[in-house]
């Protein structure tokens, strides 16, 4: 769910087209009841595309951790769906409903709602690092590493944890809906560009080229489905079989994971994220696994036992994860620390400013304010109700104080309560960021709460309470934030907010079953959690490593790794603040830290197929930069979906226990 979500977009287009076709915001359009907005055709869809795109949230959550933002795939393939279905029974004679830009937007906010659980709800990161594997991985003889410590992945307990964590954050912020959309006009980068994809979608021009990009999304889809396909007939049993493991820039570099696994989803990860992501990614692994740790690999025997096991933390392995949770820290915190000032002035000097009343002096001044008018009175005529938020909040608040400690004895109740107190703080501080820099840093405050938790509980439980802890505190933040994001979404797009209100209910409601039921096709059909399978799970250990951190401090590091850690938590602090004190065309060139961190403990070859992406769409943006900004998103999302797609049918065989017929294996020749 793992690192924060790459959703990074620039808007260089106007919210509405100009053309003569398009949808005007004028006072003549109707704009259908909240209620006429939900339909059951849009909750089926809802459903088909959360459980897809849950699916490949899991994927990625369980290979690298780096989630790019699916948004703009939901609102395409949600039009596309209920679009085919009209069209289909319009042909056959029926009459139905025409469908509006209002039930396409609540369709996107119920996806985004449904599969942003199954990031949150720490698949791949703080639940999975309460079981068995990620515990006899660390060493049960690791200092605070206690087998008290210990839940096992099961179906009921997730779900009823999910659904008691879940719903706080749509709770917490609905009062200041007006505040943060209204009165301080926050952007919501993302929020906004679907909005205005939504809005194009519902012009002539703008339906044709949706049409365009849905085939080519098929298109890229059967692509990817049928490469997935027939890479599995070599891969063989085992982990080193297939072209998973292509020696594709030799065999010196292969040993140290530098190679391309023909991955179409980390090539769409590529096409998808910023090329300052990508390439910060690369210079990691560069940094990681060309260097740092050759370098400490010739320390073996003075440094660290030699005999000790790859997976061993006395070892090269404790050198990886710790080096990369310090880097993670270390760009987390900058991050906290300038949002939360930035949240400050901002709000001090919207408090301090006086309102400037502007003369209409022409027509398009006049149409502005008239398009701003009737979006102000939409999103404030279904209101609602403060009574109803905070009798919701303190209804959840109890129920969870009840269950929270049944599912987790270590975390007492009022810790749970404590929490819930300051939560909403968090969430705004959350909210108002993500409104301003489109970067959400839920997993920053999940990793807050699970070291002052992990502490104060001690070493008799103080792991799993903080990791539960975490998992609280990373929930409601990162569902305040989506939330208020759907809300600038319905504003653009004359959406009612009682609507994107009810369909982020119905969405959650939706994830805390399918992001459950999803994840444990995976827990039964691969080795989950296993350093040498494709599921590594990478931030399972790290989060498992820091609560032992919160709970036993630092004394038991291999040798000169906290030097090293400290090191590199100062250098995120200062390529922060490096790329924020620069020029942006200096700035556009520094990497990001928290992207940089993700291949100190993976491996290098998902930032070769990333690159490999980003290369892509860099010679197409010199080819055809309109086709590019038009496309690119449409084929990067079909060639995620249809490796995710295939997911599926490959979990099925293995749970049969149907393998491979071939095993495609690559060594050195005799004569060498």
């Amino acid at each position: 769910m793992g690192t924060e979500r790459a959703g990074l977009v620039e808007i260089s287009e106007p919210l509405l087209p100009e053309d003569e076709n398009a949808v005007a915001l004028d006072a003549e359009e109707r704009i259908p009841e909240w209620k006429e907005q939900i339909t059951i055709r849009g909750l089926v869809v809802s459903a088909i595309l959360g459980a897809l795109f849950c699916i490949i949230t899991h994927k990625l959550n369980l290979t690298v951790g780096i989630i790019p933002s699916l948004n703009v795939a939901a609102g395409l393939l949600g039009f596309f769906f209920v679009k085919s279905w009209t069209g289909f029974l319009t042909k056959l004679g029926f009459s139905v409903k025409p469908f509006t830009r209002q039930e396409n937007t609540v369709i996107q906010t119920c996806v985004v709602a449904c599969y942003g659980l199954a990031f949150s709800g720490g698949f791949g990161s703080y639940l999975l690092s309460m079981d068995e594997k990620t515990y006899k991985l660390i060493g049960e003889d690791y200092p605070g590493n206690r087998a008290e410590d210990v839940k096992n992945p099961g179906l009921l307990w997730m779900m009823g944890f999910i659904f008691v964590v879940s719903f706080l954050g749509l709770f917490s912020l609905v009062p200041l809906r007006k505040v943060m959309v209204v009165d301080y006009k926050l952007t919501y980068p993302s929020g906004t560009a679907t909005a205005m994809l939504i809005n194009s979608f519902h012009t002539n021009t703008g339906a044709e080229l949706a049409q365009k990009q849905v085939s080519s999304l098929g298109k890229y889809l059967s692509i990817s489905f049928f490469w997935s396909f027939f890479k599995w007939f070599f891969s063989g049993v085992g982990d080193s079989c297939g072209f998973d493991n292509f020696p594709s820039l030799g065999l010196t570099l292969f040993k140290n994971t530098f190679y391309f696994d023909f991955s179409p989803t980390y090539v769409g990860c590529g096409l998808i994220c910023p090329h300052i992501v990508n390439c910060s990614v690369l210079f990691g692994a560069i940094v990681s696994w060309g260097f740092l740790w050759p370098f400490i690999s010739q320390k073996a025997g003075d440094w660290y036992p030699a005999d000790l096991g790859s997976n061993d933390f006395k070892g090269l392995y404790g050198y990886k994860v710790f080096v990369a949770i310090s880097l993670i820290l270390g760009d987390g915190i900058y991050n906290l620390i300038k949002i939360i000032a930035v949240t400050i002035k901002q709000v001090c000097s919207i408090r301090q400013s006086l309102p400037i009343i502007k003369d209409v002096t022409d027509a398009n001044t006049s149409k502005l304010l008239m398009e701003q008018k009737k979006r102000d009175e939409v999103f404030l005529k279904d209101g609602i109700p403060f009574w109803f938020a905070a009798s919701g909040y303190v209804c959840l608040v109890a129920i969870s104080m009840a269950v929270m400690p049944m599912i987790f004895p270590p975390l007492k109740w009022y810790l749970v309560l404590c929490s819930y107190i300051i939560a909403p703080a968090l969430a705004f501080c959350n909210s108002y960021g993500t409104g301003l820099t489109d970067w959400s840093l839920a997993s920053t405050y999940g990793k807050i709460g699970l070291f002052i938790i992990a502490s104060l509980v001690g070493s008799h439980g103080g792991v799993l309470a903080g990791l539960a802890a975490c998992g609280v505190m990373m929930s409601i933040v990162a569902t305040a934030a989506d939330l208020m994001q759907d809300f600038k979404t319905g504003y653009l797009t004359l959406s009612s907010p009682k609507s994107m209100f009810v369909s982020q209910l119905v969405g959650t409601a939706m994830g805390c079953i399918i992001a459950p039921l999803t994840f444990w096709l995976y827990w039964s059909a691969f080795d989950i959690g296993s350093p040498d399978s494709p599921y590594k799970a990478p931030y399972a250990v790290i989060y498992r490593e820091m609560a032992i951190l919160g709970v036993q401090g630092f004394s038991e590091l291999p040798k000169h790794c906290l030097a090293i850690c400290c090191g590199f938590f100062v250098a995120a602090l200062i390529i922060n603040l490096l790329r924020d004190v620069t020029p942006k065309k200096v700035s556009q060139y520094i990497p990001i830290p928290m992207a940089m961190a993700v291949p100190f403990y993976i491996g290098a070859y998902f930032a070769i197929d990333m690159f490999v992406g980003t290369v892509i769409l860099f010679v197409w943006e010199r080819i055809n930069r309109k086709d590019a900004e038009n496309y690119a998103g449409a084929v990067a999302s079909g060639l995620i979906c249809g490796d995710g797609i295939w997911t599926i049918p490959s979990a099925i065989l293995s749970i049969f226990r149907v393998n491979p017929p071939i095993c495609m294996y690559f060594g050195p020749s005799a004569s060498s």
